[in-house]
């Protein structure tokens, strides 16, 4: 099973590294569900790590219903990512009727080959997800993120397992929302899913606010969230151990 982490540093990419996961995925403003990092935090974290690394292409946060002026941002993004020597990008666009905007995601997915693309939560916006993975199948994405439609994995375990059963192959389905040690197992054996995407991140306080002039505590919008690397060694233990015993159940061809 292969994990992917969401992060926003290089000291968080060195520690998803160090821990097993298998790909990053970079973005900046986390607290506003990712938007595209800056050309210097991408080749940092390229220089510093050797594991896949995926691109959150995403100009502001909000809706993912783009104007003109935004799909030209995305699709410069998409170049400056590439220049940089990233492995993937991550995207996705929507209509006002919340379903999949096929035409500028083709062609947003065709500008970003050979790079790998995986359409992002955007999916779960969609009003139907059975239509929404064949409109993604068709614009040429080689995988979904998903927390089934809903805020995350575990209440959306049953559309997952069935976007898995769907997908038959043709494209890659990875569970991703609210994942942790104490749910993947769960969310695992319930959809089938073989990829998992997670932040792992952990909140630091900061060692240089005195709280002010009124004493308080430091405002949430200043929290930093970092990735440790023990935390994700015993998520990726994990989920080894859940292949093994994937395979062990699986019958013999």
């Amino acid at each position: 099973m292969e994990l992917e982490i969401c992060l926003d540093s290089v000291e968080s990419a060195i520690a998803a590294a160090g821990g097993g996961a298998e790909r990053i995925e970079l973005c900046s403003a986390l607290s506003e569900g990712g938007i595209t990092p800056s050309t210097g935090l991408i080749s940092a974290v390229r220089q510093a790590t050797r594991i896949q690394l995926y691109v959150i292409i995403r100009p502001r946060g909000g809706n993912f219903v783009y104007s003109g002026p935004e799909l030209e941002v995305m699709r410069r993004d998409i170049v400056a990512a590439k220049a940089h020597g990233v492995d993937g990008v991550v995207l996705g666009a929507l209509n006002a009727d919340d379903t999949v905007d096929q035409p500028h995601t083709r062609q947003l997915i065709e500008l970003a080959r050979p790079l790998q693309v995986t359409f992002h939560r955007a999916f779960d916006l969609c009003r139907d997800s059975d239509t929404a993975l064949e409109d993604v199948i068709a614009c040429g994405a080689d995988r979904v993120l998903t927390a089934g439609g809903r805020s995350d994995a575990v209440k959306g375990l049953n559309t997952i397992a069935n976007l898995q059963r769907r997908a038959n192959g043709r494209i890659r389905i990875m569970a991703g929302g609210g994942i942790r040690i104490g749910n993947v197992r769960k969310i695992a054996s319930r959809t089938g899913v073989y990829e998992v995407h997670s932040s792992l991140s952990a909140k630091v306080k900061s060692t240089a606010f005195d709280g002010g002039a009124d004493g308080g505590e430091l405002p949430d919008g200043f929290a930093r969230f970092v990735v440790k690397e023990d935390d994700v060694r015993a998520f990726k233990s994990l989920l080894q151990a859940i292949a093994l015993e994937n395979a062990a159940r699986a019958p013999v061809q």
